[in-house]
Parts: structure tokens; sequence; C-alpha cells
């Protein structure tokens, strides 16, 4: 009986073969900084895993768009699926369609609608977002006390897409913080929706001003939309020593606006640690091991105080 000698060389070869993955994944748009930052995290983790294949798409914020994508890896046979939701509240039929054709799925940063009921070998890596608006609200609450406003302040609140479960949880962190003994000092004169976009904060800043209503604080349920207010009462000559302006995921932008004076609160989402994370859970259930449900990468607060631990 003749032996097979097979060098190390081609053992390397076919291990590498063997182990050869691609994951299909939908970003509900490239055009964000918030979901660049989360897609650079995936592919720079993804470039330090060998046989690793990432094909990435942008959904354009399509609901029907995302879910032929979803479709598409499907039929071209990956062996998992990542999806950053458009809408969080369409995200069963996601689900439906990759565990009838037994493919992995895992949702990243934004939390799908069918969480208590995901199928066997999905999961949903973020972070949890009632931290995220506690965590801004009560932190501009304890500065407004100290600004000697404890007898009354205003306040406006910026919201994301309404469809999107984080700006419904952050919207509602808001709410309750203020509603806290502490701070049920602060009355919200008005929240509408910005859609996450700097453009439309700065507008919707605008449209206020121009009620002359007075005001002490804005809550951003992200950067962007924190942003775009600053921009708008910084053409309005507001000085903005007169303002608290909180946003949520310390975006590098946002952090050269607290630098600068300019913001006084966010939180630091680590969005480059949910894509690589995704990445890692995508990889496991495709490998047919157990992951958690949920998991979780804390928020943490960034204030001028150690912004320079956040800052490049």
């Amino acid at each position: 009986m003749k032996k097979l000698l097979i060098s190390g060389a081609v053992v390397a070869l076919m291990t590498t073969a063997a182990m050869a993955q691609t994951i299909g994944v939908s970003v509900a748009r490239f055009d964000d900084n918030g979901l660049t930052i989360m897609r650079n995290g995936m592919t720079e983790h993804a470039a330090t895993i060998d046989g690793l294949d990432l094909q990435m798409e942008d959904a354009q914020d399509d609901v029907a768009r995302q879910l032929d994508q979803i479709n598409n890896f499907i039929a071209s046979g990956v062996d998992a699926i990542i999806v950053n939701a458009v809408d969080t509240n369409a995200t069963e039929a996601m689900s439906n369609a990759a565990a009838s054709a037994g493919v992995p799925l895992v949702y990243v940063n934004r939390q799908p609608i069918n969480m208590e009921t995901l199928p066997e070998g999905q999961a949903f890596v973020a972070s949890n977002e009632i931290e995220s608006g506690t965590l801004k609200a009560f932190e501009i609450c304890k500065n407004l006390r100290a600004e000697g406003k404890s007898g009354g302040a205003k306040a406006y609140m910026l919201m994301g897409q309404l469809s999107n479960q984080a700006a419904v949880q952050r919207s509602k962190d808001v709410e309750d913080v203020i509603g806290m003994d502490m701070c049920n000092f602060i009355k919200l004169i008005d929240s509408q929706t910005a859609n996450w976009s700097r453009d439309e904060a700065q507008n919707m800043m605008t449209n206020w001003l121009s009620s002359g209503e007075e005001f002490d604080a804005v809550f951003a349920n992200n950067d962007e939309m924190a942003i775009g207010a600053i921009q708008a009462m910084k053409a309005a000559g507001m000085s903005m020593d007169e303002v608290q302006v909180g946003g949520v995921d310390a975006t590098p932008d946002a952090l050269v606006a607290m630098q600068a004076g300019d913001m006084d609160v966010t939180v630091f989402q680590d969005l480059a640690g949910q894509g690589a994370g995704s990445i890692d859970t995508a990889i496991a259930l495709a490998n047919g091991e157990e992951v958690d449900k949920t998991v979780f990468i804390p928020f943490k607060l960034v204030t001028p105080d150690n912004v320079s631990e956040f800052a490049n």
C-alpha cells in the first residue's frame, strides 16, 4: 500500500481552502458617518482573518432593496449574513428568509423588531441603547443644575428616524431622565425627527430659533444632528456657552466640536467594535458554534474632561 505524502505547504493551502468563508453584509446606508466607522471596523477586522471574503452592499435606506440583497446573498451561497437594518420594524421577513435557507444571520447596531423571537442561528450585536440616551441626558441635567438652572430650564430634542429602534429608545431615555425628581426642572419645548441628518437638524434648529423661544439645552439622538443644531445656533450668533448640547456616537467630528467648546456631551458607541463583533459572531454561527442571542458592547460617557482619551 502506497503512502500519500503531503508537504506542509500543501496542508496549509488545504486548511485555508477548507476554512474559506464568505459573509454578505447589507448596511442601511453608506453615506452615514457613524455607519462608515462601523463598516471600517468590519473590513479592517475581516482583513485579519485568513480565507474570509466580505461582500458589502449599500441598501440606500430602502427596505425593499435590503431584502433583495439578503435574498441575493442567500442565492449566491454565502456562509453567513450581517444586516444593519434600514427599518428595524421590517426585520421579520429578513429573519424568515435566512432561517428558511439555513443561513446564519447577525443584526448589527440596530435592534430588530423580532429580537425576542429570533430563530436559531441568528443574533444581535450592538450596544444597549438604554445606556446611551440615559448617560447623555443625565449629564446634561447635572450640567444645568451646576449652572444654577434647577429652578427651570427648557430644551429641544432632535430624534432619529422613528422607524429605528435606537431613535425610539434614545428619545425615551431622555424623557425618562427628565421625569426623575432630580431632573424634572427640564421642560421639552418640542421634539422633532431630523432623520439622523446634520442638514435636516440644522434646518430644524433654524426654524426653532425663528420662534424666538429661549432654551437651555439640545438633546440629539446622534452627533450628526447635534452638530447640525450647533451650526444653526452659531449662524444665528448664539454663544455656545449659553446652551448645553448632547449627542451620541463620539464621532471624530463630534470630538472636534467638543474640543472647540461647542459640544458638551456625547456617548462613545464603539461602532468599529460592533462591526468587528458582528464578523466574529457570524463566523461562530457559520461554524455551528453557540453564541449569545445578544452581544452588548458598552457605551462610555464623553465630556470635555475626558475627550482626549477618545480623540485621535
